[in-house]
C-alpha cells in the first residue's frame, strides 16, 4: 500500500523536534501566530495574548521574554514572562506581571514541560530571586505556593432576565435600587472618566494607582477586546466605571472605580448588573469575576452574587529566597505605608505612584 504525500507530511511532523523560539515585538507574522494559538488553545487565557509584551514593556518597561514551542512550524506551546526588579519588592520572572492568570498554555504535555524548563534556565540566567507562574490550574504540587487568591467564574444564562433572577434576593434588591434611583450605564471612547474613579478608589484604600497611560495602550492594544463602562446618575454625574477585557465568549471585568457616594447609590451592584446584561445580550456564555484575596471585602462581595471560589495555583521556584514573597496589601509590613499613602494629597499620589506600582506587578 503506497504512503501518500500528506501521510509522509504528518509523519514527518510527528518525528520533528520541538524548537523554544523567543516571539520578537515587531515581528508581524510570528504575533499572529502566537495569537492565533491562544485564541484555539483551550489552556490560553485573555493574558497569554501577544499584546502584554508591548504594554508591560513600553508601559512598565521590564523586560519580557516570551516564549514558544514549535514543531514543524506548529506552534504547541507558549509561555509569557517578564522580569519585574526592583529594590524594595526584589528580583522576579513573572507569567505575567499585571495579570491574574499566566504559567504554559499547550496543546501538548512535551511542549509544556519543555516551555517550563526552559523559563527556570532564564530565570537562573537573570538571577532572579524566584520565578512564579500563576497557573489557573495545579501543575506542580511540589513547588511553593501562593494560595491567597482565588477566582469567582458562572455561566451567563441565554436570557436577560434569568441573569437576574440567579442574583441572591438581597444583592438582587441593590440593583432594583440602582435601577430605581435613576442610574444608568455608558462606554466610553476613552479612560478619563474611569481612571479619575479608579484613581480616587484605590487612593483611599491606600495603594498606589497604575499610570493613566496604562488604560490608554490597553484600549488601543485590545481595541475590539477591552472597553470601558460607566455608570452615571439621574444628572450625568460618573460613580462607578470598569474596564473589562473580553475573551473568547468570556467577558471579564478587571479594573473599576467608584466615588464615596456610589455606595449609597449602590451604584456598585448596577454596575456588574448592566455588564452582565449587556454581556447576555452579546452572546457571551461565562462572567469573569476575576480574582481576589480570601477573606477580604471584595470576596465577600462576589460570594453575595452568588458566585463560588475557585484556587488559583500560583507555583514558585525559589532560588535566592526561602519563602514565596508576600508583595500585596494583606501583608502587615506594608501597613504603615498604606496608612500614609491615604493622607497624601491626590495629585501627589498620582504623580509618585506609578513609579512604586509598576513594580508590584
Amino acid at each position: 500500500m503506497r504512503t501518500t504525500s500528506e501521510e509522509v507530511s504528518r509523519i514527518a511532523a510527528a518525528t520533528a523536534p520541538l524548537v523554544v523560539r523567543r516571539l520578537q515585538v515587531g515581528d508581524a507574522a510570528a504575533v499572529a501566530r502566537w495569537d492565533a494559538f491562544v485564541d484555539e488553545c483551550p489552556q490560553a487565557t485573555f493574558f497569554h495574548r501577544a499584546g502584554w509584551q508591548r504594554i508591560v514593556a513600553e508601559v512598565f518597561s521590564h523586560p519580557t521574554h516570551f516564549l514558544y514551542a514549535e514543531r514543524a512550524g506548529r506552534i504547541e506551546a507558549v509561555l509569557p514572562l517578564a522580569q519585574v526588579k526592583s529594590l524594595l519588592f526584589g528580583n522576579a520572572l513573572v507569567s505575567l506581571p499585571f495579570a491574574v492568570y499566566g504559567g504554559v498554555a499547550a496543546t501538548t504535555p512535551q511542549a509544556a514541560d519543555l516551555l517550563e524548563e526552559e523559563a527556570q534556565a532564564v530565570a537562573r540566567r537573570l538571577g532572579v530571586d524566584h520565578l512564579e507562574l500563576r497557573n489557573v490550574h495545579q501543575r506542580h504540587p511540589d513547588w511553593p505556593q501562593q494560595s491567597l487568591y482565588v477566582r469567582f467564574r458562572r455561566a451567563i444564562a441565554p436570557e436577560v432576565e434569568a441573569n437576574m433572577l440567579a442574583i441572591p434576593r438581597k444583592q438582587r434588591a441593590m440593583v432594583r435600587k440602582g435601577m430605581k434611583g435613576g442610574l444608568r450605564s455608558e462606554i466610553d471612547s476613552d479612560s478619563r472618566r474611569f481612571f479619575a474613579l479608579y484613581a480616587d478608589n484605590v487612593h483611599r484604600h491606600g495603594t498606589p494607582a497604575l499610570p493613566r497611560r496604562y488604560f490608554d495602550r490597553l484600549l488601543q492594544v485590545f481595541a475590539g477586546s477591552c472597553d470601558i463602562m460607566t455608570v452615571v446618575d439621574e444628572a450625568g454625574r460618573p460613580v462607578s466605571s470598569v474596564l473589562s477585557f473580553y475573551f473568547r465568549d468570556e467577558v471579564l471585568p478587571y479594573y473599576a472605580g467608584d466615588e464615596p457616594a456610589a455606595r449609597d447609590l449602590a451604584a456598585n451592584d448596577f454596575k456588574y448588573w448592566e455588564l452582565l446584561r449587556r454581556s447576555c445580550e452579546r452572546g457571551l456564555k461565562t462572567f469573569d469575576y476575576g480574582r481576589s484575596k480570601r477573606d477580604t471585602g471584595s470576596y465577600s462581595f462576589k460570594k453575595n452574587w452568588g458566585f463560588e471560589p475557585e484556587p488559583l495555583f500560583y507555583e514558585h521556584c525559589l532560588y535566592r529566597r526561602e519563602a514565596v514573597p508576600q508583595n500585596n496589601p494583606a501583608n502587615t509590613k506594608y501597613r504603615l505605608l498604606i496608612n500614609t499613602w491615604r493622607r497624601l494629597p491626590i495629585g501627589v499620589a498620582n504623580w509618585l505612584g506609578p513609579f512604586i506600582v509598576r513594580n508590584l506587578g
